[in-house]
């Protein structure tokens, strides 16, 4: 499902799929489990790029680094409001990320504005940020 929607868009370079050991790496690494829709996706394209060049969606490894960056760098701790409650896994390529909500476990996909900390609902699920980024040009689609 999620190479033929991402295959509809042109110039969109699908990954090669990631193994289940990868993605029960990314979990112990994370210490959370994935949202269903990212798992089945990265285990049919580990990562989504768009025309531009942009990771839509980063593969298992940029996902496990970036969160735990995030959730680990104290000088981000003291920039920002804490990121433990959100799981990262795409950006814009003009600093701002994607994340779903994980405490509670959401299917929305939000926002994370970098330049001002704000953490806004963009969309209802995966399949309508793939559908909204991969058809609009430019990095700030969501606003």
């Amino acid at each position: 499902m999620w190479r033929e929607l991402t295959e509809q868009f042109d110039g969109v370079e699908p990954g090669h799929p990631a193994t289940e050991q990868d993605l029960l790496d990314l979990e112990l690494q994370l210490g959370q489990t994935l949202p269903t829709p990212l798992r089945e996706l990265l285990l049919e394209c580990n990562g989504v790029v768009d025309e531009d060049g942009t990771d839509v969606v980063w593969n298992a490894a940029h996902i496990g680094l970036n969160n735990a960056e995030f959730r680990t760098s104290e000088s981000l701790r003291t920039l920002y409001m804490p990121f433990d409650a959100l799981m990262f896994f795409g950006d814009n390529g003009g600093g701002d990320q994607f994340a779903f909500v994980c405490t509670p476990q959401r299917p929305d996909v939000f926002v994370w504005d970098h330049e001002n900390d704000s953490r806004t609902w963009v969309v209802a699920d995966l399949e309508q940020y793939l559908h909204r980024a991969l058809s609009h040009a430019g990095e700030d689609w969501y606003r």
